[in-house]
């Protein structure tokens, strides 16, 4: 099975020379002069390499790769990597620190992620949108600092650093989105 460039849209996985792929964005091209074409800008899911490639519209095609999804928990990291659990048959799943990448700086345990397999093997997760960190280290907002909707930085309890208002105070949970790192409320609890 093949994609055609109509069926580009952001967050699109395809394969190219047997390497998955994600579409990361696209454009359609149609010059005054000449044929249209579609430039779309790719992250190879197993390395991280960004990549520009040009495809003839409506002639070229990409490969459909064998991927699968599977939901998983996450249970605990140690010097090799992360450890996964299915949570329907209890079999434990290992990626190493460069599968996960920055995406560890979500995890907590308990929380429910998606493996990411190519050809049936583990080689990558996508995170939840939102998660709930607790801020363990953050400066004090000074009275008065709040005139022009300031902010300070703050540490969660992974290790993740965020830019936060001025009212943030240690101990409290907010809830971060994992697309782009940022504070998005705090939670009541």
């Amino acid at each position: 099975m093949k994609y055609q460039t109509t069926d580009f849209r952001n967050g699109l996985k395809i394969e190219i020379e047997g390497k998955p792929f994600i579409v990361v964005s696209f454009a359609h091209i149609n010059p005054g002069k000449g044929s249209a074409f579609v430039r779309a800008k790719i992250k190879n899911l197993i390395t991280g390499q960004v990549l520009e490639r040009t495809y003839k519209a409506g002639v070229d095609t990409v490969d459909v790769p064998n991927m699968d999804e599977k939901e998983m928990e996450y249970t605990y990291g140690d010097m090799d990597g992360f450890n996964f659990m299915d949570m329907e048959t209890y079999e434990s799943v290992h990626l190493s620190h460069d599968q996960v990448g920055d995406a560890k700086l979500y995890l907590q345990d308990g929380i429910r992620v998606a493996i990411l397999y190519f050809n049936e093997r583990p080689i990558s997760i996508d995170l939840p949108n939102f998660v709930e960190l607790v801020v363990t280290q953050t400066d004090p907002g000074l009275k008065g600092d709040t005139a022009q909707g300031g902010s300070k930085k703050a540490i969660m309890d992974t290790g993740l650093q965020v830019s936060v208002p001025l009212f943030i105070e240690e101990g409290e949970k907010l809830k971060i989105d994992t697309r782009t790192g940022e504070y998005v409320e705090r939670v009541k609890s």
